[in-house]
């Protein structure tokens, strides 16, 4: 491949005076653009023609990985695959030319969606009403939170403003309570991975008049069902506090079982997780938020608009396409391919808790540590594979995990794939661990220092060059 067009900046191949565009006639006249605002320099832009544009954006597409690409067994992200229709649905020219602030009589149809959509998230999850005005899943954690304050505050409980998080919960949980003003409370795990009862008794009793709630994720964040539900549910509602569902992993629970029915109060969803639209490079997303009768009127105001419409059009097209009685096949689907991936790996990958998993499971990097191989260097090894890693280092429990999410889509000959490239790496770190810790070796880009490109990004060609000078 021409490296011109493959491996520079597209500033690399500006070429003074070269234009890939005509602009119109002006038809409207000068106007004199107000000194303030105006640039007191010419932008710094590159000058190609189309085709030179077109080739090097394609060329650098085709090095992004996938869904539709690759296995993507991205632990805690659920990155399902995204149904053609789907986009077919949200590419509709009624749906894709709305405005916000168009006539409400002009978009009744969107309506009608929202409310469809609504019934039908409360079907699944079994609470009573949502509000789709959250943008992404943490947006919707501050919202259901917000609502339980407001809750809690109409009651004239002025005190509560404590919540209890788990020490294996997302990072988004203690992010957005104190976000919301509101103090964490840490509870621990047991040897099992799930909920200390007694941790919580303790911190029930000891806390109990200022607890406004509880935040879980069920399955946990290690991919293991809490089973002390229905207790940890009594603990904190006869303290008066109220249960909120992180609904980060809620595929596995489709069709299996309802938050609403365990005893949760509030729910925000992922759509862009669990009703399939590709969300990879930090969006879109949208993040409705659900509860209990009775609790939709503490609804806070964070959004005059609703959410990503575009993230409900492909959620609602995915439900129905699935249909009633297909629907309730997603979750076991998935924690059957989570179990044969892990029961296929734990001879040679360290399993902390060796447990039935539920939709994702977490290694604590290679079985046999004396090879020096670390969860990054596995890694690294499995880009060249053509394998996304699965997520890494997290949850912080174990030194070197490493979580592993097939959804239910993935067939058993790209699980029997995955599988047997993991026990090949498992291999080579055993006969020739330099191989992989100096991988990825077939990647145009090799490793890279991790920690500096965070630190030090540089984010400005005009930078680079004073760089290099």
């Amino acid at each position: 491949m021409n490296n011109q067009l493959y491996g520079n900046l597209i500033f690399e191949l500006s070429k003074e005076g070269r234009k890939g565009y005509s602009l119109p006639r002006n038809n409207f006249g000068a106007y004199k653009i107000p000194d303030e605002i105006r640039r007191k320099e010419d932008a710094q832009l590159p000058e190609c023609d189309e085709l030179t544009v077109v080739r090097h954006y394609t060329n650098l597409s085709n090095n992004n990985f996938g869904v539709d690409t690759g296995f993507y067994p991205l632990g805690s992200c659920t990155m399902k695959y995204n149904p053609k229709i789907n986009e077919e649905i949200a590419s509709l020219p009624a749906f894709q030319h709305l405005h916000p602030l168009q006539p409400e009589k002009t978009v009744l149809g969107a309506k009608a969606l929202i409310i469809m959509l609504e019934k039908a998230l409360c079907t699944l999850t079994g609470l009573a009403h949502f509000t789709f005005k959250p943008y992404a899943g943490a947006h919707g954690e501050l919202t259901g939170l917000m609502t339980i304050d407001n809750y809690h505050r109409s009651r004239g409980d002025l005190q509560r403003k404590k919540v209890i998080v788990p020490d294996s919960a997302h990072g988004t949980n203690p992010a957005s309570a104190a976000v919301c003003g509101l103090e964490i409370l840490e509870v621990k795990s047991d040897p099992q991975g799930l909920v200390d009862l007694v941790d919580l008794e303790r911190l029930v009793n000891q806390e109990g008049p200022n607890i406004a709630a509880m935040m879980m994720t069920n399955p946990n964040t290690l991919g293991l069902f809490e089973e002390h539900i229905p207790e940890i549910a009594k603990l904190i509602h006869a303290c008066g506090g109220l249960m909120y569902y992180d609904g980060a992993n809620l595929n596995p629970m489709l069709g299996a079982c309802r938050p609403g029915d365990m005893g949760f109060d509030v729910m925000h969803i992922n759509l862009h997780k669990t009703f399939s639209t590709p969300h990879g490079g930090g969006g879109p997303g949208a993040g409705p938020v659900g509860v209990r009768e009775g609790l939709q009127e503490h609804f806070p105001f964070v959004s005059p608009y609703q959410g990503n419409f575009a993230v409900m059009l492909r959620a609602y097209t995915y439900i129905l396409s699935l249909g009633r009685d297909q629907v309730k096949y997603v979750g076991p689907l998935a924690t059957l391919n989570a179990n044969y991936i892990k029961e296929s790996l734990k001879d040679v990958y360290e399993l902390p808790i060796d447990t039935t998993c539920c939709h994702e499971f977490v290694f604590d990097g290679l079985k046999d540590k004396s090879t020096g191989v670390t969860t990054m260097d596995v890694a690294k090894r499995l880009l060249d594979y053509g394998y996304h890693a699965p997520t890494i280092y997290f949850p912080l429990l174990f030194h070197e995990s490493l979580m592993i999410e097939p959804t239910e889509n993935e067939s058993k000959e790209t699980l029997d794939g995955f599988i047997a490239v993991m026990r090949k790496i498992a291999e080579e770190a055993k006969n020739d661990p330099e191989l992989v810790k100096s991988a990825p070796h077939n990647t145009p880009i090799g490793r890279v220092d991790d920690v500096l490109a965070a630190k030090h990004p540089i984010t400005t060609y005009k930078q680079m060059i004073n760089d290099n000078n």
